[in-house]
Order: C-alpha cells, then sequence, then structure tokens
C-alpha cells in the first residue's frame, strides 16, 4: 500500500514534467527565434559552479546544440575537416553516446572564424538531420545510424557554409547561397549572380521536393523561418540583396523586397505581421518588412528601417513590443518592434557572434570571450547579472528542463541542475 501511495504522486510529477519541458530541437530553438518557454532558468555561474556537467568535444565545429528529450546532439570536424560526425550525448550526464561519421569532405575555403561544421543540426524527435561545409546533407536515427545522404550539390563559398536547416511538415529547407568557384572570385560574393536557390528534400528519402531559384542574389548564411498569419504560411528567406518569400510547400517566389548587402547571417525573426532582417555587409540596415504582397515589395512593403546598432553577425529577439540586439561590437539595444525607434542602449562589452535569446523575462547575450550578460527584458537597461566560463564561444545557446547548453571552443557546458525526469 505504501508503493502504490508513492507511485500516484510520482505519476503526477511525471506529467507535470512532461506538460512543461520545453526541446530545442533546431537553431534558435522551437520557434526558431531565440524564444523559450522555461521558468527557473538559470542566471548564476562559473566554470566551476552551477554546472551540471562539462563534455570535451573532439574537432571543431560552430553549430549550436540541440536538446530533444534526453539526448543532446552537437556536429564536429575531425582531421582537419575530412570527417564529418554528429555527436549524441545523454542529457542527464554528459555522457557520449556515440559519435558518427556521417560523411568525408574535401575541405575548401571558408572564413577564419567560420567552421565545417557550423549549421546547426535540427530533428523531428525520430531523425536527426545535420549539414556540413561542402554542402552534404544527411538523416540520422536517434542511434546514429545514417539514413540517407544528399551529395548531389557541392557548395563553395568565400565565406563557407553556416547556414542551419529547418522543418516544415515532411520536409527538410537548406538555403544554398554560395558564390562562383571559378576563376573569378568576386562572382556571387561581391558581384550579384542567380545561381543561388533553396533546397526541399523529403524528410523519409532524402530526395529533391523542390528547388527554388532566388535570382540576383549574394551570398548569405540566413535560417529561414516560417511565417503562419491568417491562415497561410510562408518561407521567409533573406540572402545578399534579397529579403524573398516563398511557398513552403511547392518553392513557388511570392514576394521579394531589395535589401543591400552580402555575407548577410542573422536569422529571420517573425512577429505581429513584420519580418525583421540585416543586411549583413556593404550597407548595414535593420529592416522590417511587411508579410504578404505579390512580386516585388520594395517600395510598398518595408515597414521601416534603421542604420544604427546594426549586427552583422548575432540575431534579434522578439519579445513583443520590442525587438533587442546586440552588436558585433557589444553594443545591445532595444528597439519598439512596431517602428524601429530606439527605447535604449548601452555597452555591454565583448565581441559578439552567438545569437541571444530570451528566456523567463530575461535576454542572455553571450560574447565570444564566453561571458554571458543577462538583462531583464524590458524598455529600461536592467542588468541582472555576468557569468564567464572563461572559453572562446561563438555558438548559440540551447535551453531545455530548466537548462542552458553553451557551447565552446572546447567543450560542451550543461548550466543548472535543471529537473530530472522521474526514475532517472
Amino acid at each position: 500500500m505504501r508503493v502504490r501511495a508513492l507511485v500516484f504522486p510520482l505519476l503526477l510529477l511525471k506529467m507535470a514534467f512532461e506538460l512543461t519541458a520545453e526541446n530545442w530541437p533546431g537553431f534558435r530553438g522551437p520557434t526558431g527565434q531565440g524564444v523559450s518557454t522555461e521558468r527557473g532558468v538559470p542566471t548564476e555561474w562559473s566554470n566551476t559552479s552551477n554546472i551540471a556537467w562539462k563534455t570535451a568535444i573532439p574537432g571543431e565545429g560552430w553549430s549550436s546544440p540541440i536538446v530533444f528529450d534526453d539526448r543532446v546532439f552537437v556536429t564536429t570536424a575531425m582531421d582537419n575537416g575530412v570527417s564529418c560526425r554528429l555527436i549524441c550525448l545523454k542529457r542527464h550526464t554528459g555522457e557520449i553516446l556515440w559519435n558518427r561519421e556521417v560523411v568525408q569532405q574535401a575541405p575548401l575555403r571558408k572564413e577564419k572564424r567560420n567552421s565545417y561544421a557550423t549549421p546547426t543540426p535540427v530533428t523531428d524527435g525520430q531523425r536527426v538531420y545535420v549539414v556540413f561545409g561542402d554542402g552534404s546533407v544527411a538523416a540520422l536515427s536517434l542511434k546514429g545510424e545514417v539514413l540517407w545522404t544528399y551529395r548531389d550539390f557541392k557548395f563553395y563559398s568565400q565565406h563557407g557554409l553556416g547556414v542551419s536547416p529547418i522543418l516544415f511538415r515532411d520536409l527538410l529547407i537548406v538555403p544554398f547561397d554560395w558564390s562562383s568557384d571559378g576563376e573569378d572570385k568576386k562572382v556571387g560574393w561581391q558581384k550579384p549572380w542567380d545561381q543561388s536557390f533553396i533546397l526541399a528534400l523529403d524528410q523519409d528519402s532524402g530526395k529533391v521536393h523542390w528547388k527554388a531559384r532566388r535570382g540576383l542574389s549574394r551570398i548569405a548564411h540566413v535560417t529561414p523561418n516560417i511565417l503562419r498569419e491568417n491562415g497561410r504560411e510562408e518561407l521567409v528567406s533573406g540572402a545578399g540583396d534579397v529579403i524573398q518569400g516563398f511557398d513552403p510547400k511547392t518553392g513557388e517566389k511570392l514576394w521579394w523586397v531589395q535589401s543591400q548587402g552580402e555575407g548577410v547571417v542573422p536569422s529571420i525573426v517573425i512577429g505581429d505581421g513584420l519580418i525583421f532582417t540585416a543586411s549583413g555587409f556593404e550597407k548595414p540596415t535593420i529592416r522590417a518588412v511587411r508579410a504578404g504582397g505579390k512580386g516585388e515589395v520594395t517600395q510598398t512593403h518595408i515597414a521601416w528601417e534603421q542604420t544604427r546598432n546594426v549586427p552583422s553577425v548575432p540575431s534579434f529577439v522578439y519579445v513583443k513590443p520590442y525587438l533587442f540586439i546586440v552588436t558585433d561590437g557589444g553594443v545591445a539595444a532595444c528597439l519598439k518592434a512596431g517602428t524601429g525607434e530606439i527605447v535604449w542602449q548601452e555597452r555591454i562589452g565583448g565581441t559578439h557572434a552567438a545569437s541571444p535569446i530570451y528566456a523567463d523575462g530575461k535576454i542572455y547575450f553571450l560574447s565570444m570571450e564566453g561571458e554571458s550578460v543577462i538583462i531583464e527584458a524590458k524598455p529600461e537597461f536592467r542588468l541582472v547579472a555576468r557569468n564567464s566560463i572563461g572559453e572562446y564561444c561563438q555558438a548559440s545557446y540551447a535551453v531545455s528542463q530548466g537548462q542552458l547548453f553553451i557551447r565552446s571552443d572546447k567543450n560542451l557546458y550543461c548550466i543548472g541542475q535543471g529537473r530530472h525526469r522521474v526514475g532517472d
């Protein structure tokens, strides 16, 4: 009887946990916007305190960790970029369960700050999908079995490959905003060309479902997003010189806006009918575009533009009605999302490549120097904490089950003790 009396409360606790626990299945989390619904996320730690575990990650890679139930996944490239691998860790302990070579590649040119394993994987809870520096795409089972590979396209870019794939229904969508490997390396990089495209692969087989040509554009590493509004769904994708909307079921190009700049990195963020973008290098501009339209809508659908505090690499965080940003040089700012008006700006220090996140009423920034700056997500700048792990960081946070996950150049950290499932 005592055992039965204990079992029922434990089952209730397990059910409550499962209702509140959140997976982080791809780049920037479940919405692709760096927003977590978790509560009680840690705000205080160091490289020796409030650490659930720390695990050395072999090789080199700047993909962000993803978390699904009791598994954590990261990609890496070993043997000087030749061996492309997916690593699976046990979420509660950091134990490496398997380290699987997916493909081998011939490493090509990349920027020094890039890696051959920069795209963040994405999972639907049944498979994990990965992309590597030469354009190879693959799906693996949760046990590490390679289920299929797509290697029909050999990617080249003066910057290397940095975009992350997304899932839409039964499709895996990957933009390939590349440049020419011919005699004139400026083609597709500094000179617009018409060879970039977006690929949609069948999740089950890896076969091409559709291929959408951009038209004239230049290199970029922009992770797209799905706009869902008034019963319609649109794939919003940016590249050098363009912001575009596509039918995610067919690849049909629906609308486009001119947005001059190349080497664009910040991912697409959406809120209240607006699409928030940055234009990369050349003419740095934050640009908000109204959703919808048909054909070229440059003259009709740009809601506002802002040329101050423009990030080149970190993505935005939208927390209604504000947009929070950080520049590569460590200036954070809060903007009114509807107008672009700057509410406040503060120098928080450091050099930034990781995209900030929102969790439990706070914005979390992460610098390359390994310092996390946490502020309240409010129209007044209020510092909550500064914490450092003292290691070089470019990957973005993951948040799941009351814990933060931070990848450095050496280790993967699990911050905070978190909540454990009954029976663990």
